[in-house]
């Protein structure tokens, strides 16, 4: 148990040197983990002789992966993508299996072998996208959803493989026929018995959950229904990660969606370095030294025919140039679940030991170069078409404040933050938000907000928000701790900015302004302030007086607002939950139900919504037209209660 202990304590500061290493030199995070499995593992420090009895951890960070992947995708959303899971999916499949399987049969491999081969080059690591995109702030755009597509078809033909290969090694004769039918069978009873359990059951447990107000219990329920989702699905035979993204695309629906992604965040970024972690180990430097003469060329090769092979697939569905190659250079590397099917192989004595060493050293540098290639998929995809005009892209472009004067920065773009951004649009006073959730900043952005993701704490954030050439700072969010480590930052760059903090309440109303903000609204202080206003007036006290009596108390820092009587009872802090309504943008694709219709025509107003906006080709309608005709690529803004939010999304795309 002690060797055990330190094994894992000494992995963990190798792990964090190496992330913090590579964050100093600008490289992905990605790139540090499988550097440090590298470290850790046989070939250098041999800190575990034996790296796969860390695989099943490791893969629950692939389950944590996919629940989440699932939150994004909901059934609506997944059943508008048909044709390209089905469609652009499959046929990618096809092709590269049935490419590099004449490749390999050229070169005198056996059928089996250059099949199974064949199939393990066809996969891409979903691990590895959806972690990159997640980073960029770019998992929500057309591109990045097409390369999503084609994983989640991938991760549904593993199956067939893990079936395959022991048949193929049993010296019995069995109908391979048989069994997948018999596979595809149990497939489709676990994915309806799952479907079943989130749309009835799922939200009556989240909402009892829920009521308790109780956080620890809504994480820990959060984490046992992706383990028993997943858990389900591996029983029957299927992939772990596949019944864990139905779980979360079924509770993708709920009002809980964004809590739930939340809280399984930090559980899914640690197991997701831990698997990374263990690929590193696989990582044969022998069988590189001796075969890399071979292998670094192979894996280049590889990489340019998966591309143009994803590019000819999404050619053949009519998808966008940029859209096709960008999302071949994100999907041609060689997956995680390609590791398996190797390791599998070689235990049931179809490959050799040295053919999967071999194979998997191909995977880790592959998913070495990916992180780069991912970041510059676009780039690349435009230089490849060639053509100006297919530059134009529905996706929301990282913000940039270049130009802006005078302008105003809104750090936090929650409640408070959106609330201020509209009454400065309606003085057409230019602003910039900042905020680190992703959820938020991709509606918002969505919308055509200017809005940056990141820590605004950080000089670089600033200084990518203007602001040098800002009029003021505001602070919307309630943390007086964080707020006082911005305002100093913001004040080493621009000693100059006028900083206005919005709080909650106003214990540490002192600290802020000695910290230098110049302005600092506490909310329940101020709500007094408007009531006793109100309570006032009309009791007849003249408005001058009233002005008069409100600076007062904001000058003597709300004195007479403070020491209660205390009671029995307390204030109730409802949560999010109880909001009247919330703004959502929904992108129309090509496959939305309600192109070609007018806002008239679809008389949304009967689902009990309000449309608040229309967005296309970059310019934004506040108030729509009702005779305006809707057409893909349109981001349509929406607002009203959750349920009847995510009704009106369903109809739009789906229609009925």
């Amino acid at each position: 148990m002690g060797d055990i202990f330190v094994q894992v304590v000494i992995l963990m500061i190798i792990a964090v040197l190496s992330v913090a290493l590579f964050r100093r030199i600008h490289l992905p995070p990605i790139l540090a983990y499988l550097f440090a499995g590298l470290i850790a593992g046989p070939e250098i420090t041999s800190l575990f002789a034996h790296p796969e009895d860390m695989h099943l951890l490791a893969e629950i960070g692939i389950v944590f992966l996919l629940f989440s992947l699932g939150l994004e995708f909901s059934l609506p959303k997944l059943l508008a993508m048909r044709n390209l899971v089905f469609g652009v999916g499959l046929l990618q499949m096809l092709l590269t299996m049935l490419v590099f399987s004449l490749v390999l049969l050229f070169f005198n491999f056996s059928v089996p072998i250059a099949l199974i081969i064949g199939g393990m080059f066809a996969l891409s690591s979903t691990a590895i996208v959806i972690k990159q995109v997640t980073e960029l702030g770019i998992l929500n755009n057309r591109r990045t959803q097409l390369a999503i597509s084609i994983l989640l078809f991938q991760d549904l033909a593993v199956v067939p493989f893990l079936i395959a290969i022991p048949i193929m090694a049993s010296s019995e004769h069995v109908s391979l026929t048989t069994v997948l039918f018999q596979a595809l069978l149990k497939g489709v009873f676990v994915v309806a018995l799952l479907l079943s359990i989130g749309k009835w059951v799922l939200p009556w447990i989240f909402r009892e959950v829920a009521r308790s107000r109780t956080d620890e219990l809504f994480v820990l329920t959060t984490i046992l229904i992706a383990l028993l989702a997943a858990g389900l699905t591996y029983a029957f035979g299927l992939s772990m990660a596949l019944g864990a993204f139905l779980a979360g695309m079924m509770l993708g629906e709920s009002q809980y969606k964004y809590q739930l992604e939340a809280d399984i965040r930090p559980f899914r970024d640690i197991l997701m370095g831990l698997f990374f972690v263990t690929v590193g180990m696989q990582l044969d430097l022998s069988v590189l030294a001796t075969h890399g003469i071979w292998i670094v060329p192979g894996v280049l090769a590889l990489m340019i025919v998966k591309v143009v092979l994803v590019r000819l697939a999404t050619r053949l569905f009519h998808c966008d140039p940029i859209e096709g190659w960008a999302a071949g250079f994100k999907l041609c590397q060689i997956g995680e679940f390609s590791f398996v099917i190797a390791a599998l192989a070689a235990t049931e004595g179809v490959f050799s030991t040295q053919l999967s060493s071999i194979l998997i050293s191909m995977g880790v540098v592959s998913m070495a170069i990916t992180p780069w290639l991912i970041n510059h998929s676009r780039s690349l995809a435009e230089r490849l078409v060639g053509i100006p005009e297919f530059g134009e892209s529905y996706e929301q472009e990282r913000f940039s404040s270049e130009g802006m004067l005078n302008h105003v920065i809104i750090v936090g773009f929650g409640r408070v933050g959106q609330s201020v951004a509209r009454l400065l649009k309606m003085e057409a006073i230019p602003f910039v938000a900042v905020d680190i959730d992703p959820v938020r900043v991709h509606e918002s952005r969505n919308a055509g907000e200017p809005i940056m993701f990141g820590d605004a704490c950080q000089k670089d954030i600033l200084t990518g928000a203007g602001l040098d050439q800002a009029k003021l700072l505001l602070i919307t969010f309630d943390l007086p701790d964080k707020a006082i480590l911005l305002i100093d930052a913001a004040k080493k760059l621009n000693p100059d900015i006028e900083v206005m903090v919005r709080i909650k309440r106003d214990y540490q109303l002192d600290a802020l302004y000695q910290a230098g903000a110049s302005h600092v609204v506490p909310e329940m202080q101020e709500g007094s302030l408007m009531l006793i206003s109100q309570v006032l007036h009309y009791a007849g006290v003249p408005m001058s007086r009233i002005l008069k009596r409100v600076r007062a108390e904001r000058k003597g820092r709300y004195d007479h607002l403070h020491g209660f009587y205390p009671g029995e009872t307390t204030e109730i802090s409802y949560g999010t939950e109880d909001k009247l309504e919330f703004i959502h943008a929904i992108v129309l694709n090509e496959h939305a139900s309600c192109l070609g219709k007018s806002l008239e025509e679809l008389n949304l107003s009967r689902l009990r919504i309000s449309v608040r906006g229309l967005r296309r080709e970059g310019k934004e309608a506040t108030n729509p037209a009702e005779s305006e005709i809707l057409q893909k690529g349109d981001v349509l803004i929406i607002a009203g209660k959750p349920r009847r939010v995510e009704r009106a999304e369903r109809f739009l795309l789906e229609g009925g």
